[in-house]
């Protein structure tokens, strides 16, 4: 069995606002063993992307505990475990696609040769190469969102976090990218987690699909997805996929019936 890489027991997080105490997570278990790609999906507010910035130590629960790598978020943010894809690209509009890739490596510390190295091997993973001296207003939202894994990889994380980087992009282009994504994924062996509001693209991508329930999120089921490493996009019409599918759209449903 491969190792567990994310560890979440009795996870709760609670935010105190001006109109009193918000239950944003309740009673969050769960493990991620090392490569597994496990997509977190659920109606909008039901704590995905929260959970996922737990993981990231950007936000504090107030119950329970959160592994990552064996340590604390905050140990493993300092160790760089792990990369962010945020929703948007979030590229600075006046670097090159290079020194955009370039930055956390800067800050790192490392050398020119090292730093040049890295950004050619991530951005010929993501099918950049050619573009290093364009800005990003030169390229697509597709190409941006590319851009941006290949920063995040550049630091050579042991997973990714990503927070619905395909959601404000056009079906025809997502599709392109999920499958972009998974040929990545196997190449790298990366440990994935993956938010998403889309029940195709969960079950397309994963391994393993958290299904959460209203606020407050908790767990309302995780399911399998035992589709086999060769996943062409039309593997989307076959009966075990449509299984799949199924299964989470009932637990997306089931989910709504739990009482605060």
């Amino acid at each position: 069995m491969n190792e567990t890489v994310i560890t979440a027991q009795n996870l709760d997080l609670t935010f105190q606002t001006n109109d009193g105490p918000v239950h944003a997570l309740k009673d969050i278990t769960f493990d991620i063993a090392e490569g597994e790609f496990v997509s977190l999906i659920g109606p909008s507010g039901c704590g995905k992307t929260t959970l996922l910035r737990v993981i990231a130590d950007l936000e504090q629960p107030t119950g329970g505990t959160v592994t990552v790598n064996g340590m604390t978020p905050e140990e493993a943010r300092l160790a760089r475990a792990y990369g962010y894809v945020f929703q948007q690209a979030a590229l600075f509009p006046w670097r090159t696609i290079k020194d955009n890739i370039a930055l956390p490596l800067e800050v790192m510390g490392l050398d020119r040769a090292t730093r040049d190295a890295r950004i050619a091997a991530n951005m010929e993973l993501v099918n950049l190469t050619g573009f290093e001296q364009k800005f990003p207003w030169q390229l697509s939202g597709g190409m941006q969102q590319r851009a941006s894994i290949a920063r995040a990889l550049a630091v050579e994380p042991h997973m990714l976090l990503m927070d619905e980087p395909f959601g404000a992009l056009d079906e025809i282009v997502r599709d392109h990218l999920n499958e972009q994504l998974l040929k990545l994924w196997a190449k790298t062996k990366k440990t994935v987690v993956f938010v998403t509001h889309s029940i195709p693209e969960a079950v397309f991508l994963s391994t393993k699909i958290v299904v959460m329930s209203p606020r407050p999120g908790r767990i309302h089921e995780i399911i399998d997805c035992n589709l086999g490493d060769d996943r062409p996009l039309d593997i989307r019409e076959t009966p075990e996929f449509l299984e799949i599918a199924h299964r989470v759209r009932e637990g997306l449903r089931a989910g709504h019936s739990y009482d605060e």
